[in-house]
């Protein structure tokens, strides 16, 4: 039986151009872009062909963008490195409740370091209000951080207001945009903002690979001590393998955004239609238009959502309950509780995220599982007979 894939916000299965991009830098060039001879200058110079390719990709500078080894490490760097290079300026960092883990476990971390951090509501969809982060800024504040797309119920944030609110206070504005970019048009510079981290194993690239966009003249302190590789803001030797893969597939997406995304947003709707059409006590979670062309993410009343994944598995389908980085978390999903759910009806829910190769004839197969699935664990809930 051929497995369904449905979980592409947890992690992408790497293009095959990308895979075949990346095979010479492991063995035929090998070399070390830090040394001088033939072979080091040839994967330095895959490495700057990548930087030039992600930077088109989100509207940059060649020189704004460096190299981590994932998207946590770059909101890792972008809030410690603001942090404590302008700590002589203020101490104070605003974010949202529902931001990806490797914000707030950061944010967390910094509270302890004598910053003090302000956690802002969302409403039922998720969205943060501008006007909440206007009013949140005081004089010690040095440092916005807003994702653009949630990871778990899809919501878009209004990002573009954020960065002009942010502007007008001189605040600098970090935005984790690993769920959007290749997804959705993420342009440094329209969206208006500081900092950007992205992942390539969520757009068709390697794991073990990611990037911070650094506007220029950004005051940030590095993250990682040693060597001058990235031009002293990133010590340790480049993945070449893993940086060449990425580059690829920042090309492929810029070919192929639009169309894909058209595309999965008319199998995604059909999804949410299907699913509310054939099954009672739904509730969509995330807004219902502001919301990534690829996410899913429903609420089913009166079951546990752990056995509808464990069941939907059985069936051959792959899906979440949410976030792949808490997956082993007995806790509601923070991001569920903050919209409004009570633990009960987070602990219900499920996340559906399409890709590349989602076909329409998997979305049929999920619309004739799922219903079937439901109906047999709420014929053992006594919540539901009642």
């Amino acid at each position: 039986m051929k497995q369904i894939y449905l979980d592409y916000a947890a992690t992408t299965p790497a293009d095959p151009a990308v895979v075949q991009a990346m095979l010479p830098y492991f063995h035929d060039a090998f070399g070390n872009p830090s040394a001088i001879y033939s072979y080091g200058q040839e994967a330095k110079n895959a490495v700057e062909e990548a930087r030039a390719k992600v930077a088109r990709l989100v509207g940059a500078r060649d020189d704004e963008i460096v190299f981590t080894g994932s998207g946590t490490e770059a909101d890792n760097f972008a809030l410690k490195g603001i942090a404590f290079a302008n700590k002589s300026k203020g101490n104070h960092i605003i974010t949202s409740s529902i931001e990806h883990h490797a914000v707030l476990e950061s944010c967390k971390f910094l509270g302890k370091m004598d910053f003090k951090i302000t956690y802002l509501p969302v409403d039922g969809y998720g969205m943060v209000d501008p006007q909440d982060v206007k009013k949140a800024i005081t004089g010690k504040t040095i440092l916005i951080s807003v994702m653009h797309g949630n990871n778990e119920i899809g919501t878009i944030q209004p990002v573009g207001e954020i960065s002009m609110v942010a502007k007008e206070a001189g605040v600098y504005f970090h935005t984790d945009a690993v769920q959007t970019v290749g997804h959705i048009p993420a342009d440094v510079k329209e969206l208006g903002v500081d900092l950007l981290a992205m992942s390539a194993h969520k757009l068709y690239g390697p794991k073990g690979v990611g990037l911070l966009y650094i506007k220029k003249g950004t005051i940030i302190m590095p993250f990682l001590n040693g060597g001058a590789q990235e031009r002293g803001w990133r010590a340790s030797t480049e993945n070449v393998p893993g940086i060449v893969g990425f580059g690829k597939a920042a090309e492929l997406a810029v070919l192929e955004t639009d169309s894909e995304g058209a595309r999965i947003t008319r199998l995604r709707d059909k999804l949410i239609t299907g699913i509310q059409k054939n099954i009672d006590h739904i509730r969509l979670n995330g807004h219902p238009v502001q919301r990534l062309p690829n996410n899913v993410n429903i609420s089913v009343e009166f079951v546990e959502g752990e056995a509808m994944c464990l069941n939907l598995d059985m069936s051959g389908i792959c899906i979440s309950t949410g976030s792949a980085c808490s997956s082993t978390s007995l806790e509601a999903s923070h991001v569920l509780l903050a919209i409004g759910l009570d633990p009960v009806k987070a602990h219900g829910s499920l996340r559906f995220t399409l890709g590349k190769w989602t076909t329409e004839a998997e979305i049929d197969k999920v619309l004739e599982t799922l219903p079937r699935i439901v109906g047999k664990l709420r014929a053992m809930s006594p919540l539901y007979k009642n």
